[in-house]
């Protein structure tokens, strides 16, 4: 077992934060090198003179900033990392979006990944390599294998109330490439005139124009996406959040809807439905999903990064039989489809209700979590107005008014605190100064302390 030099200055601040800033200095420099077991939490508090709490506390935000690895049985070891400075320039644009050294992390999008089922993962895995015959290991049919497909049609009917046959789904790496096959479909003609909601996220804004779309932002109000103001625009398609619209999360209205739809054919257009974060509502049943309501006008899009892992690349798409063939047929002559023992494993977690039972466990651990953050907001964040609630993995907070938010989320980042600004999101206005604040990552204890940090940066910005 090692013996840690860590320097801890008591009068300094919060012991868990020294505890974990001193390791990651030690790893950084390659003084803890990886691979290397550290001192059980009990020990470690012991040779300090802490309690043990402080010590888990710190050993569990390096986990979770993937400086350390955890396996029960196995102890807290060094996670295998590149060498400072070794890097080069190819992978170094590779990096996370929040910067390693903050000690909180609020930015949106990505879930809880020490919630991954790995037991039941392993499971489906065990079982696909024991009964996967060597055949179904070849190039298989683009869209996805049979398995996968017909179990995602029957879940997305019974959860998400879809209108799907396995025909009509196809399997792709995530919403991403399902987002990219379907505008290079509909803009193989020339450039697509689509619509978006504004604000939207930044993350999809290359990947559309690189596809070939001309991006038209649509204002959205309480009801969701302005449907009279976008059937005064050239759009003949149209991206949508409407389970939860991202970054505001408002619920598309019902009378949003039917006009949405009415739009879709008066101008003989398409819906494209981004269903995130569907699965995760917390105070009232599932919106069911938009192309039930219209599946000729409606692709729906939808995969396991929020549910699972974004790592795992899993996605789909339901389309018209027209539009999903045409979509096969791209995808075809690219990547020649998914990873097909990954597909069968997600089919087996489908069929064994392991799928449902993850959801459901994730339901409980991040209500608790929002309900962590609206608490703490409340508290030290007076002035504050929260929004989207009731779903989702991230709350959208309207600051004060006079607030800076660009100062705020910089004086948040000086106190080790990362959070996403609205500004950055929105394309033809401005609107109120705001937040996204994801909740995903943190449990509650340290929700709260992040908040309290937040409401330290706004007085300073002030």
């Amino acid at each position: 077992m090692l013996d840690l030099h860590l320097r801890i200055d008591r009068p300094a601040g919060s012991l868990a934060s020294q505890v974990a800033g001193e390791l990651r200095a030690a790893i950084r420099s390659g003084r803890l090198a990886g691979g290397s077991r550290l001192p059980a939490s009990r020990e470690l508090a012991r040779d300090l003179g802490m309690s043990r709490g402080v010590v888990v506390e710190a050993y569990e935000q390096l986990v979770a900033e993937g400086f350390l690895v955890s396996r029960q049985g196995a102890g807290t070891r060094v996670a295998e990392l590149q060498a400072a400075g070794s890097a080069d320039h190819a992978s170094a644009i590779h990096q996370p979006t929040a910067p390693r050294h903050m000690t909180y992390d609020l930015t949106p999008g990505t879930p809880d990944l020490s919630a991954f089922p790995r037991r039941a993962w392993l499971a489906a895995m065990r079982q696909v390599m024991k009964e996967t015959p060597h055949e179904a290991l070849g190039y298989g049919d683009p869209g996805g294998v049979p398995e996968l497909r017909a179990e995602l049609a029957a879940y997305l009917g019974r959860v998400r109330a879809a209108d799907v046959t396995p025909d009509r789904l196809v399997v792709t790496s995530g919403v991403a490439q399902a987002l990219f096959l379907v505008i290079r479909a509909l803009a193989a003609a020339g450039p697509l005139p689509l619509a978006v909601e504004d604000p939207h996220s930044v993350r999809t804004s290359a990947l559309l124009e690189t596809a070939g779309a001309v991006r038209i932002p649509v204002p959205v109000d309480g009801e969701g996406i302005d449907v009279d103001t976008l059937g005064r625009t050239a759009a003949r398609a149209v991206i949508v959040t409407p389970a939860h619209q991202y970054p505001t999360g408002v619920v598309l209205s019902p009378r949003r809807r039917a006009q949405l739809v009415a739009w879709a054919a008066e101008v003989d257009g398409v819906v494209l439905e981004d269903d995130y974060d569907a699965e995760f509502r917390y105070d009232r049943d599932p919106v069911g999903c938009l192309q039930g309501l219209c599946p000729r006008r409606v692709v729906l899009l939808g995969s396991v990064s929020k549910s699972l892992a974004p790592g795992l690349r899993l996605g789909w798409l339901v389309a018209p039989p027209a539009l999903a063939e045409a979509v096969r047929s791209w995808r075809a002559t690219s990547d020649l489809g998914s990873p097909v023992l990954d597909q069968h494993a997600l089919a087996a977690l489908l069929a064994a209700g392991a799928y449902d039972r993850q959801l459901r466990q994730l339901r409980r651990r991040y209500r608790a979590r929002r309900d962590a953050l609206t608490t703490a907001v409340d508290r030290w964040l007076p002035g504050a107005i929260v929004h989207g609630v009731s779903a989702g993995i991230q709350l959208y907070v309207e600051l004060p008014p006079g607030c800076d938010e660009a100062a705020v989320v910089g004086a948040a980042a000086e106190r080790g605190l990362a959070v996403e600004g609205v500004a950055p999101l929105r394309i033809a206005r401005d609107g109120p100064p705001a937040l996204v604040l994801g909740f995903a990552r943190l449990p509650e204890h340290r929700i709260a302390d992040a908040v309290r940090l937040l409401a330290q940066a706004l007085t300073d910005a002030r």
